[in-house]
C-alpha cells in the first residue's frame, strides 16, 4: 500500500491526466479566433473571442522580447481577469489544498506550459502575465496570433506561449482532511 502522500500525488495525477485527455485536441479545438478557458471544478468552458477581449479591462505592457532583442508593445487582458470570469478560485478562496491547483496554457502547435493559479493571483504576486491581442498596435501577425500569453518578468521567455488556443485551471479535489 502506497503511503498517504503518495496516494494523494497518485490520485491528483491521475485526475488531472483524465481531465486533459477529455481536453486533447479531438475534443477542446476551437475555430481560429477562439480562446477556451476549462476550469477542472467549474461549469461549461468559457469561449472568448477577439471581440470579447476587446470589451474587457485592457492593458499595455511595454516589455523587450528577449528572442527579437527589440522593445514590443503588447495590448490585451490580464490573465487574472480572463480566470475570474471563467470561475477560478481568486482571492480569499485561493487557500489551503486550493493552492496547488495550476493552469496550462496550450498553443495549437501542441506547446503547453503550467503557471500556479497562485502565481497568477495579484493578491499574492504582481505578475502582469497578459493575453495579447495586438503587438506594436497591430493584430498580431498569423505565426505568433491571434492570442499571445506574454509574461514580461520572466527571465526567459520560455512561458510565452505564441497561437495561445486553451487556458485550463486543475483544481484539486478535496481531501477528507481538508
Amino acid at each position: 500500500m502506497l503511503p498517504r502522500v503518495n496516494r494523494l500525488v497518485v490520485s491528483s495525477l491521475l485526475a488531472a491526466s483524465a481531465y486533459l485527455l477529455a481536453l486533447s485536441p479531438a475534443s477542446g479545438q476551437t475555430a481560429n479566433g477562439e480562446l477556451r478557458v476549462f476550469v477542472s471544478a467549474g461549469t461549461a468552458p468559457l469561449v472568448l473571442t477577439s471581440d470579447d477581449l476587446k470589451k474587457m479591462p485592457r492593458k499595455t505592457l511595454v516589455v523587450t522580447n528577449p528572442h527579437e532583442k527589440k522593445q514590443e508593445t503588447y495590448e490585451g487582458v490580464p490573465l487574472e481577469e480572463i480566470l475570474r470570469r471563467a470561475g477560478a478560485p481568486q482571492g480569499d478562496k485561493l487557500r489551503g489544498p486550493v493552492m496547488a491547483s495550476y493552469v496550462i496554457a496550450e498553443a495549437d502547435d501542441g506547446y503547453r506550459v503550467v503557471f500556479s493559479l497562485a502565481e497568477l493571483d495579484s493578491g499574492i504576486l504582481d505578475s502582469e502575465i497578459l493575453v495579447a491581442d495586438t503587438m506594436d498596435h497591430a493584430a498580431l501577425p498569423a505565426k505568433v496570433g491571434p492570442f499571445r500569453l506574454v509574461a514580461p518578468h520572466e527571465k526567459r521567455p520560455a512561458r510565452w506561449v505564441r497561437m495561445l488556443k486553451s487556458l485550463t485551471v486543475v483544481v484539486p479535489a478535496p481531501t477528507k482532511a481538508s
